[in-house]
């Protein structure tokens, strides 16, 4: 390929823009480290007037991206218009005229990514993504290649910025949760339909590419179990920071002998964990191998030049890659293809964990010993049990109570009995707690 590389960018808007800046501004820089001309040829956008804005005279502008891919004269592909349809269609055909393809689209990657590995490996090009997980944090390379000699045993990590800064408002400024995400909106760190984010599938498509290259199987996004953001009420934060813990949202994948976890919801994490005390919009991953121990990845997760400076990156380690043969050496998704074999992914109900419950029981009499009798009956240890006072003239009140270890189906049925006891007046709320213990 020379000493030219010439760039076919798809979509102008704000990592694109980014993406531009950052090889036009540090050109010098980016010579140095691959020893090529790495070039903006075309741009691919529908809006001409923000395309021209974006680019100098020098770059050609398509209004047609299918024509970028077509091109001759480009080498690379950036596909950065997000979504799963159109984008998945220009990605194939970038692969089949022998293009390599760097993206930043999680959602293509998480739901399409074995029949574009499988692709990419049949026409000899590469797949790069490090942009799609955790913006400017290179967990990515970090994983699949830095920590290579481990065998990892688990990854945890906060990978939606919009939901951990809704919670850390619900945390620091007693916010309800709608009134918080109406503040990321104004803030422009939520879209105007947010749903993806809080509800935790944007969170769920980088855990199940994160858990791909961390134990070597086939990437399956509906095997993921997810639970969002939307129904978590301040006060079982406000309670939580009482006992000791901090609610994040965080994406959970772990290693058995033969089985995998893989699942988001939110949690409640010690508060003396480093991940409890990530606030507003940024990432953190923390992610634990059999030899190094726990490493902790922490940065922005979104934005134009966190996310840019990744894409950039990965077109660096192409240009460094492309000496004499026209893929690289590193596995696009960190194992060989022979050993990328599918494993068992956990049902919700089949995971063990330490559970926080809410109950809101009529305030008489016994009901605290009632509910731990119920306990005692299934032989499952209590760490906490909290009763706190009546703030309403209605005569309901809160207890917290926090379990031993205990697998997830066993605790719905303790659930279910406490349900339908006649001082119970509410569905009993169940989060989830993780002690993070390397």
């Amino acid at each position: 390929m020379q000493n030219k590389i010439n760039i076919g960018l798809i979509g102008a808007g704000t990592v694109g823009g980014g993406t531009y800046k950052i090889l036009k501004e540090n050109f010098s820089e980016i010579f140095r480290k691959t020893g090529k001309e790495i070039i903006v040829f075309a741009l691919a956008e529908k809006d001409l007037k923000r395309a021209k804005e974006i680019v100098d005279d020098k770059t050609i502008v398509y209004e047609d991206a299918f024509d970028i891919v077509k091109d001759k004269n480009i080498h690379v592909i950036i596909e950065l218009i997000g979504g799963t349809g159109v984008s998945k269609n220009l990605v194939e055909e970038a692969i089949k005229n022998n293009k390599h393809v760097i993206t930043a689209n999680k959602a293509l990657i998480a739901m399409h990514g074995e029949e574009l590995v499988s692709l990419a490996r049949e026409h000899n090009v590469n797949l790069a993504y490090e942009a799609a997980v955790a913006g400017g944090i290179p967990i990515i390379k970090s994983v699949r290649e830095g920590l290579a000699g481990n065998k990892i045993e688990w990854i945890v990590g906060i990978l939606n910025g919009t939901t951990n800064y809704i919670l850390t408002e619900m945390k620091e400024n007693n916010l309800a949760f709608d009134v918080a995400l109406k503040q990321a909106q104004d803030l422009g760190f939520a879209e105007a339909d947010p749903s993806f984010d809080i509800e935790g599938v944007d969170a769920a498509h980088k855990i199940t590419i994160l858990a791909s290259i961390a134990f070597g199987i086939p990437i399956n996004f509906n095997a993921v179990h997810i639970e969002g953001i939307s129904n978590l009420e301040q006060k079982d934060i406000i309670f939580a920071e009482e006992i000791g813990y901090k609610i994040k949202l965080l994406g959970i994948t772990k290693h058995h002998h033969d089985s995998v976890e893989l699942r988001v919801h939110p949690t409640l994490i010690p508060e003396k964990k480093l991940v409890a005390n990530v606030d507003g919009p940024m990432n953190a991953v923390l992610v634990q191998g059999n030899m190094v121990g726990p490493t902790l990845y922490y940065g922005a997760g979104a934005g134009a030049e966190p996310t840019a400076s990744a894409v950039v990156a990965d077109i660096i380690d192409l240009a460094r890659n492309l000496e004499s043969t026209s893929t690289t050496h590193i596995p696009i998704l960190g194992f060989i293809k022979d050993e990328i074999k599918p494993k068992k992914i956990l049902l919700i109900e089949d995971i063990t964990s330490e559970f926080y419950l809410r109950f809101s029981m009529q305030n008489e009499s016994g009901v605290v010993e009632k509910i731990k009798q119920v306990f005692e009956l299934h032989s499952i240890g209590i760490g906490v049990i909290v009763q706190k006072e009546i703030k309403k003239d209605d005569g309901i009140i809160d207890i917290i109570l926090v379990t031993s270890n205990i697998i997830e189906k066993n605790i719905n049925e303790i659930i279910n009995e406490i349900e339908v006891m006649p001082e119970n007046k509410n569905k009993i709320v169940k989060l989830r707690i993780e002690q993070l213990n390397s």
